[in-house]
């Protein structure tokens, strides 16, 4: 009886203590995504003002994938947290020259306020809504993977074989793919699914950043067509 009793009384705490890991994943998740987006914008609005150029596609391939190795090997130390915000402040700066081209076109100033509006809303409205219903996004891993990886190979494609039609196909899908990013993996913290804030971090990071950039090659577009 006293066994069974201990038993009774130990699951409600493995719950709680859940419970708790899981709420603490995500305050820390959100206060260091707060974090990175406000150095990336700092980042990108230094390269804006110096008005670099862009390093190029190469540079920013290497750049990108050898940061997001090195904060997945980090991920664990406290040099993920260096990492993690060498990697959004590079992305920041590669963002500052294409946010400069934007502006230079008519209408420049109200497309990049409209992309950033519009990547604000999506991200607020999917977070809230994965956070508020507590609803399993699992099942878009699979899809969302091969998507991605689709669309970042036909992003390549574009670029050297110069198809604008591609190039806005690939945009309006990324569209899509990071709304679906940002309610997998969302959801893949509240369901226990990622225990390590600093990667949950990268994951919305760079969904916001794909988001940003795609609704603002689509609004550009449909400016300088009107």
């Amino acid at each position: 009886m006293n066994q069974a009793n201990t038993q009774a009384i130990a699951l409600p705490r493995t719950g709680t203590e859940s419970v708790l890991a899981t709420n603490r994943v995500i305050r820390n998740t959100y206060l260091l995504l707060s974090m990175t987006l406000l150095f990336a914008a700092a980042t990108a609005a230094g390269a804006v003002a110096l008005n670099l150029p862009h390093p190029g596609l190469i540079v920013t391939l290497i750049g990108y994938f050898g940061l997001l190795f090195a904060t997945t090997k980090l991920r664990n130390s406290g040099w993920g947290l260096v990492s993690v915000f060498a990697l959004t402040g590079f992305m920041g700066y590669t963002l500052g020259p294409i946010v400069s081209h934007y502006l230079g076109l008519p209408n420049g100033g109200q497309t990049v306020m409209t992309a950033m509006a519009g990547t604000g809303a999506i991200f607020v409205g999917l977070s809230g809504y994965a956070l508020t219903t507590r609803k399993d996004f699992s099942f878009m891993g699979g899809f969302l993977m091969v998507g991605i990886l689709v669309a970042f190979v036909a992003g390549l494609a574009a670029i050297f074989f110069e198809i604008p039609a591609l190039s806005l196909t690939v945009s309006a899908a990324f569209v899509l793919l990071m709304s679906g990013l940002i309610l997998y993996e969302t959801s893949n913290i509240i369901h226990g699914g990622e225990t390590n804030y600093v990667m949950a971090t990268v994951t919305l990071f760079v969904a916001i950043f794909n988001l940003f950039t795609s609704l603002l090659q689509l609004l550009g577009f449909m400016n300088s067509s009107d």
